[in-house]
């Protein structure tokens, strides 16, 4: 039998809560802890839980008000968001390059308008991508998440006022499962990650549980034991669960600690409601915001390495700064004996529309707002993506040989073949190519099959021998084909255009984890009929350039060439005695 306790006061035990899921989430973004993304979904039921509990408990005294509702979570949420707004908009100006500035732009329209999990999904999709390590802002995808959360679900209760709030539970609970549908059955994974639909049912879980035990407690010892259990999934990678199972189960241990209490001795009220982390969890919002935005900023102009020394470092300013805007901001928006509601609506409605027309303007601009004279971008003639339409260029040339007499060269691949397909036609061979352009993953094999036997010399982008699928080629077509390499520049171009060192221009770099390795790996594979870009341009420390000889970025991504780093390689294989096409004998 369980034994219930009322509980209708503030809980330190839910500030050590949000302790535990920001300081994973840190971790995580920090990269030392492979599971710390859930503590977002902790967020996510916590949030549930409050925000039924208020609306819940108002609803059966009839003072729910919507008007009132929606100007506590402004006054809660908007300041602070809005701050960090403006400073990323500041900071990027001065240190970013026109993609990133552009990338940054949509992300505080998007924030601003409760949307960037919505962004997210749409031009990045994987959480887990690199790029994302960059975005000052890519974190308020959760908050997007809640606020869009926030923004319907009192509809639900005013739907339901009087006699028919007793439905709210059947209602909630239909809901749930219609949301865990979604999770379960869309394949989907970028929509499961970034969406409402998907993400409803970890929000209306905590809010089941306010309806249900209101402002009362379940007494457990086994309040230390979900506990403990929930610290070691976040912590933890138990790669034998899958995100299917172990998100839900995270939502459920969250849930078990909300509704549960335990004796003032015990160990996880010792561990949740102790001065450490009931602190950090008061400052949880402002730790959330401040994390992201320095280490996005450190890795982009400062940090060649997060290493431990190092992100203790970050994590003590990151808590001095948290202090700061907890007491500087959200205290003073939150208490309208301090700010009332016309200045709070008047000086959040000047920074919103501050920073979202600032942001329009450089989206018009395509983050373009002075000369870049190492990737030739010039303020006064601006494309926007120039540098994926000139790789995207190549897509032209998906078509059948000309038959003009000329060797036919055909490049199978995805964007690295498009890289190559430029070094190419860059090249002085250019004017001896009828070119022709094949991405595998578009094109049917019978196609591919019919202009292998056409052509003169292929190129197979970065690929093993096995993913060329099932096309059986025989022996004369087989010795056509050549392997063109793997390439990479680093993780960002931000720290080189950041750096106030006397070489500038003769910077260089380690590649990204894993592409020596498969450069290793694919020259293993193809033997003397391997293209290795990589052996062109890296030296005994393993680095490779950063710039071409006239101070040009080789890479604008650091995975895709600019039309001068094509312009480098194309130099750099023209010298090489051994490349096939010199075997070919061309001349200019």
């Amino acid at each position: 039998m369980y034994s219930f306790i009322e509980k209708t006061d503030y809980r330190k035990d839910i500030d050590g809560l949000r302790a535990l899921a920001v300081i994973v989430v840190f971790i995580f973004h920090c990269g030392y802890l492979p599971v710390g993304y859930l503590g977002v979904d902790i967020f996510f039921v916590i949030s549930g839980y409050l925000i039924t509990k208020i609306i819940y408990l108002k609803s059966l005294d009839n003072k729910f008000s919507i008007l009132d509702f929606y100007l506590r979570r402004i006054r809660r949420i908007i300041p602070l968001v809005s701050f960090f707004c403006l400073l990323t908009l500041v900071v990027g100006l001065f240190t970013m390059l026109p993609d990133d500035l552009e990338n940054l732009a949509q992300s505080i329209v998007a924030t601003n308008f409760f949307g960037n999990n919505i962004l997210q999904y749409v031009t990045t999709g994987n959480y887990w991508d690199v790029v994302n390590e960059f975005k000052p802002l890519m974190h308020t995808w959760s908050l997007g998440i809640e606020e869009q959360y926030y923004f319907l679900y009192p509809f639900l209760f005013l739907l339901l006022k009087g006699k028919l709030l007793r439905y709210v539970l059947p209602v909630l609970l239909c809901l749930t499962v219609i949301s865990l549908g979604c999770y379960f059955l869309n394949e989907d994974a970028a929509a499961n990650f970034y969406l409402l639909p998907s993400r409803f049912y970890e929000l209306s879980i905590g809010g089941i549980g306010a309806v249900l035990f209101r402002n009362r407690l379940i007494i457990t010892k086994m309040r230390i034991f979900y506990l403990g259990l929930l610290v070691l999934l976040c912590s933890i990678d138990f790669s034998f669960l899958p995100d299917a199972l172990l998100i839900p189960l995270v939502v459920l241990l969250t849930l078990a600690i909300l509704i549960t209490s335990a004796s003032q001795n015990s160990l996880s009220t010792r561990v949740l409601e102790n001065k450490i982390t009931v602190g950090l969890g008061k400052i949880s919002f402002s730790i959330y915001m401040w994390h992201q935005v320095l280490l996005a900023f450190s890795r982009y102009f400062v940090l060649d390495e997060l290493t431990v020394p190092i992100m203790g470092m970050m994590l003590v300013v990151t808590l001095l700064l948290s202090v700061a805007t907890y007491y500087f901001i959200e205290q003073p928006f939150r208490d309208k004996r301090k700010l009332s509601t016309p200045k709070v609506l008047y000086t959040l409605s000047f920074v919103i529309i501050l920073t979202t027309i600032s942001s329009l303007f450089i989206y018009y601009k395509a983050g373009v707002i002075k000369d870049i004279s190492e990737l030739g971008i010039s303020k006064s003639n601006v494309t926007r993506g120039m540098h994926a339409l000139y790789n995207d260029r190549i897509n032209t040339y998906d078509r059948d040989f000309n038959k003009n007499g000329k060797t036919k060269v055909l490049v199978i691949g995805d964007s690295f073949g498009r890289d190559w397909a430029n070094v190419l036609l860059e090249s002085k061979y250019a004017s001896h190519l009828d070119l022709a352009y094949r991405d595998d993953k578009r094109t049917q094999q019978d196609t591919l099959l019919i202009q292998i036997k056409e052509s003169d010399i292929v190129f197979w982008s970065q690929f093993s021998k096995e993913d060329m699928g099932n096309l059986i080629l025989d022996k004369q077509s087989a010795e056509k084909i050549w392997c063109v390499g793997t390439k990479n520049f680093g993780l960002n171009n931000g720290r080189f255009y950041n750096f106030r060192g006397t070489d500038y221009c003769l910077q260089r770099t380690s590649m990204e984890d894993g592409y020596l390795q498969l450069n290793k790996q694919l020259k293993e594979d193809w033997q003397n009929r391997y293209i290795d870009l990589i052996a062109l341009v890296i030296d005994k420390d393993l680095t490779v350039p950063v710039f071409t000889e006239n101070c040009k970025f080789i890479s604008q991504d650091t995975r895709h060439l600019t039309k001068s780093g094509a312009q480098f390689f194309a130099n750099l294989i023209e010298n090489k005695s051994d490349f096939v096409l010199n075997q070919e004998h061309f001349n200019d």
